[in-house]
């Protein structure tokens, strides 16, 4: 069996102002909801251009760039591949979009969240496991939920669901990642952030959506590291195959306007809210510590533990704007 993986990319384009603060590198994109303004992917075409010929120039099939949720915000899809393939993709895209972003004087980012009150940026994994003949094993057309999923399909969604806390810290890997994961609105009307661990069919308040016939993993970020979060993906799905975990029933309503006792009665869990929680959940999860490599996951959560202590540590600029007079 083969794990097939199709990687969506978000990013930022965006520049320094005069006053050095950073800004959508397009002066006119200004909508407040502009997801998928013609006007907004048209005045980045330079770039955009020379982006699709140089990922295409190494076989990477772009087929399709989109203007995202936010000012600034665009998507790169190209065709899935297996797993190991599509994380080479991913690294070669972040590099040619920040060479080609600098050459014309933008900043390309792929930072989870540049702007406190815009969507924020997400790395989506499209998942699939395909037989020696080709065939999608998680594909099954006589679903009764009509989401066209086999029962290896589901227990591997099971199997997400049964980790998704241990798996938040790879997928999730900074600071910044849960200014993302966080519930709220944003200027737009929404975050759009997977911060439950549930599935639903179209449903994007949710970890994994299912979008006929395979799983989207909502929940890494641009941070990701493609290859760490596979290797957890693949090994949280296949315990969930291995135990035949149940997922239940796919959720499809807004779990933004849902009240904590709401989510508590209907067993929905939160994803960890902070680096720290994320670590802690990592680390006692000895499915995903394994798959990693006991020695590897050791190293990571001793360098993501500095970076939670030195992110405590630091004055911001808004503490001071609100306490520095206050007393």
């Amino acid at each position: 069996m083969t794990l097939f993986t199709g990687i969506e990319p978000e990013f930022m384009l965006l520049k320094r102002g005069p006053d050095g603060r950073i800004v959508p590198g397009d002066d006119t994109d200004t909508l407040e909801k502009p997801c998928y303004d013609y006007k907004g992917l048209a005045r980045q075409s330079e770039f955009l251009d020379q982006l699709t010929q140089s990922t295409r120039a190494v076989g990477i099939d772009v087929y399709q760039i989109d203007h995202e949720d936010a000012n600034g915000q665009f998507e790169v899809n190209y065709t899935f591949g297996d797993a190991m393939k599509s994380a080479d993709r991913l690294i070669f895209v972040r590099m040619a979009a920040s060479e080609i972003a600098h050459k014309l004087g933008l900043v390309a980012t792929f930072m989870p969240k540049p702007f406190s009150n815009r969507t924020g940026t997400g790395t989506h994994f499209h998942l699939s496991i395909g037989s020696a003949t080709s065939k999608n094993l998680f594909h099954d057309a006589s679903d009764p939920r009509g989401l066209g999923l086999s029962k290896m399909g589901y227990h591997f969604l099971g199997g997400l669901l049964a980790h998704a806390r241990g798996l938040t810290a790879l997928c999730a890997p900074t600071v910044n990642s849960y200014k993302r994961l966080v519930v709220g609105r944003a200027l737009s009307g929404a975050t759009w952030a997977p911060a439950y661990i549930t599935y639903g069919n179209n449903n994007r308040t949710c970890m994994v959506r299912v979008p006929y016939g395979r799983l989207e993993m909502r929940l890494p970020d641009g941070a990701v590291n493609p290859y760490l979060a596979t290797i957890a993906i693949l090994a949280a799905g296949m315990d969930g195959v291995a135990r035949e975990l149940d997922p239940g029933e796919p959720n499809n309503t807004n779990l933004y306007e849902w009240s904590p006792d709401q989510l508590a009665k209907a067993g929905i869990g939160v994803l960890p809210q902070n680096l720290g929680e994320a670590l802690n959940e990592f680390e006692a999860d000895p499915v995903i510590v394994d798959a990693v490599g006991k020695d590897l996951a050791a190293e990571f959560i001793r360098l993501k533990r500095m970076e939670w202590i030195e992110y405590q540590r630091h004055v911001s600029a808004w503490e001071v704007e609100r306490y520095l007079e206050f007393f």
